[in-house]
């Protein structure tokens, strides 16, 4: 998804969680929230896509009848300790969802996040918005899945605490999930896409 400039209603430039939920509410298309400020999101191409859905599938197949479940890219995530409300392309519960007040709208404890990286959101995904992350208690993994290129980056938190890279740039390996203790061959994450 592209990231464009923060949205400008009404002369407004900065808004209360509270508007930003009744606006998202009856909006057409998706926008993220951060310290007041709206940020409209446009649709993703085609690549893009099909490595979502790939992934998706594949982790759907992998989790059935586990207590962790994936979700697509309708679910909003929300961090209160940064403010933070965004539609990441996947992320992944273990145990009960939990949602602001009980909404069903905005997630509030992921395991996984994975993120599908464009040109125009690399650099956003890798740097801001994988700091803001980092402020989810529940996070795991963080899983950065390139689709111009066979490039995966899994970040994790080790033993210590710390955030761990892993990388993957060969077809036939396998993206692991330890968290999960599951993995997906990265020729099941790049079916169908012609790089």
């Amino acid at each position: 998804m592209e990231v464009r400039e923060p949205l400008v209603a009404y002369g407004k430039k900065l808004f209360t969680v509270e508007e930003y939920l009744e606006m998202e509410e009856a909006a057409i298309e998706k926008s993220e929230y951060y310290k007041g400020e709206i940020f409209a999101m446009s649709g993703a191409k085609l690549h893009h896509n099909i490595i979502a859905s790939n992934t998706f599938i594949a982790l759907g197949v992998k989790l059935k009848g586990q207590s962790c479940q994936p979700f697509g890219s309708d679910m909003r995530v929300h961090i209160a300790k940064n403010t933070l409300f965004t539609y990441p392309d996947i992320s992944v519960v273990c145990g009960e969802p939990k949602t602001l007040n009980n909404d069903d709208f905005n997630l509030l404890n992921p395991t996984i996040i994975i993120e599908i990286l464009s040109p125009s959101t690399k650099n956003y995904d890798r740097g801001d918005k994988f700091k803001w992350y980092r402020d989810i208690e529940t996070l795991q993994e963080y899983i950065l899945i390139d689709s111009e290129s066979i490039s995966i980056e899994a970040f994790r938190i080790n033993k210590r605490g710390f955030w761990e890279l892993q990388e993957y740039t060969i077809i036939n390996q396998e993206l692991t999930f330890p968290t999960l203790q599951v993995s997906i061959p990265l020729k099941e994450i790049y079916d169908r896409v012609e790089l």
